[in-house]
């Protein structure tokens, strides 16, 4: 016995070494994780890996836009995105909703007018209080915030310089890159950067925008054209192409249908050739109508490019570590679990190639990386059916596959389409027009029909698309909504009373309650 307990007297200082050797190796590195960017993803996965004990640090750094604008941590969502943006929407709904309430009964002085130096200061306050929460978030879980601009030097080296340009060096065990996109200008249009503004910009604007030139039709440009519509602003939308490119384009073409009724005006297959500021201040732009060939122009008091995104790659080094990028794109190439061309170098977000540009799937992809990373996990994200909501005038949600790409992948024999132009309750006293108010189910065509796509156009289409994205997330069938009970009287339940094909040529109108 005193021989055995001898053994394991001299057993403990290899037991010792061991364990240091241990401790060695995970200290090598200043932080476990290292994440280039604070927005939605990069934020998530930094919090999710602190949850594990993990020493975790983020590098955010804010380049100011060509106009000026600058702004804290969380990311365009937070700053110059979902949130402005649905506020800003929110303040257009409400001019209709007061509109729509003289025909209720209530008595409103009129002119109804709305005041851009109380809304938007509000919006902006706002803002800063999730900056400011965000700071408490990642210092209640432990995570480092440092306000640098993140460069890679290797694997597993990042370089980082403040505003003065103090240059500091970081080793992490592993770094994700998560610094999202920003505008593009269209440099090749004289006047277009020295004079023009972009989603950037417009709601951090000290002064209202007055008349207002959007170029570009993707949704930023929709729904900007949109709410600056319905707070009463005169708003043009000028597209060069197709509304809303990898939508379903029937759907597209009525949110647009309904943006005219609204009151925006639109110049379709035009594209600027040049912003002059006049004397006055205000911007002539000149333009060309591609089918004519015919040269026009007007003035207006902003011009706001909405003419698509580019990837934050320029300054992080990738090329010089590596790091393979799509040479057309800009955008960081990943594998199925977000890991780039260099190991223990991962990137979610925008910046990846072939992922939807979507705060949720960020948010998503950076919580499981994290945990496949410092967990044991090995959930990989699903893209497959993200829904999403373009929040225009009239909202359009959809998850799934557009008619386009269902008929692309499974041909028009393949798919059955059940579709119905409703109109909602609350347009009936208010005598509103809901002629662009429309649902579609596309489903297979054979067996129980499997829900391959939705798509709705009505109030509150984000709330309506979230409820049946779980369904269809789960592999929901057309039989299974015909045998679920609506909720009455709501516009989703128009959804499950779905009954005529587009195969069958009858009226699809809702007739009744």
């Amino acid at each position: 016995m005193a021989a055995l307990c001898k053994w394991r007297h001299r057993l403990k200082p290899a037991v010792f070494f061991q364990n240091a050797a241990r401790r060695q190796l995970s200290d090598k590195h200043d932080y476990d994780l290292l994440v280039i960017g604070g927005g939605s993803g990069g934020l998530a996965c930094s919090k999710e890996a602190a949850q594990f004990g993990k020493k975790v640090a983020v590098l955010d750094y804010v380049e100011s836009s060509p106009k000026g604008t600058k702004w804290g941590l969380g990311g365009t969502c937070v700053n110059v995105g979902c949130i402005p943006k649905k506020l800003m929407h929110q303040a257009a709904l409400l001019g209709g909703a007061v509109k729509d309430a003289q025909k209720y009964g209530w008595r409103i002085p009129s002119p109804i007018t709305h005041d851009w130096l109380t809304m938007a200061p509000a919006v902006q306050d706002y803002i800063r209080s999730l900056n400011w929460g965000h700071r408490v978030q990642l210092q209640d879980k432990k995570v480092k915030y440092l306000n640098l601009k993140g460069s890679l030097m290797d694997g597993h080296t990042v370089r980082a310089v403040s505003e003065t340009g103090k240059e500091s060096v970081f080793t992490a065990g592993n770094i994700v890159i998560a610094t999202g996109g920003r505008p593009k200008y269209p440099t090749h249009i004289p006047g277009s950067l020295e004079y023009g503004i972009s989603s950037d910009d417009i709601f951090w604007l000290k002064e209202s925008p007055g008349k207002t030139l959007v170029v570009g039709a993707s949704y930023v440009a929709l729904e900007c054209a949109g709410f600056l519509t319905g707070i009463g602003l005169d708003t043009s939308v000028m597209v060069r192409s197709i509304p809303l490119r990898g939508f379903d384009q029937q759907i597209a073409c009525l949110v647009t249908d309904y943006m005219g009724s609204y009151g925006t005006k639109f110049h379709w297959k035009c594209s600027p050739s040049k912003v002059e500021k006049l004397e006055t201040g205000r911007l002539l732009v000149s333009w060309t109508d591609l089918d004519s060939g015919k040269e026009d122009q007007d003035t207006f008091d902003t011009v706001l490019w909405a003419v698509g995104r580019t990837p934050e790659t320029r300054a992080l080094s990738l090329e010089k570590v590596g790091v393979k990028m799509n040479r057309e794109t800009g955008k960081i190439i990943v594998s199925a679990d977000e890991a780039t061309s260099v190991p223990n170098i991962y990137a979610i977000g925008d910046i990846a190639e072939g992922r939807p540009e979507l705060t949720p799937t960020a948010i998503q992809a950076g919580k499981l990386l994290a945990r496949r990373l410092f967990g044991k996990s090995s959930k990989l994200m699903d893209y497959d059916c993200v829904p999403t909501t373009v929040f225009t005038p009239l909202e359009y949600g959809s998850v799934g596959l557009s008619e386009e790409e269902a008929v692309r992948r499974h041909g028009e024999d393949g798919i059955e389409v059940f579709h119905a132009f409703y109109k909602p309750l609350e347009f009936t006293v208010a005598e509103r027009d809901a002629s662009q108010c429309y649902i579609k189910m596309v489903c297979l065509r054979e067996g129980a029909q499997r829900i391959l796509g939705f798509h709705f156009t009505g109030p509150n289409a984000g709330e309506v698309t979230q409820g049946f994205a779980l369904a269809i997330k789960c592999g929901a069938t057309y039989t299974q909504l015909m045998a679920t009970v609506g909720i009455h009287p709501t516009s989703a339940e128009e959804i499950i009373k779905l009954h005529i094909t587009k195969r069958s040529g009858l009226d699809p109108t809702v007739t009744g309650c």
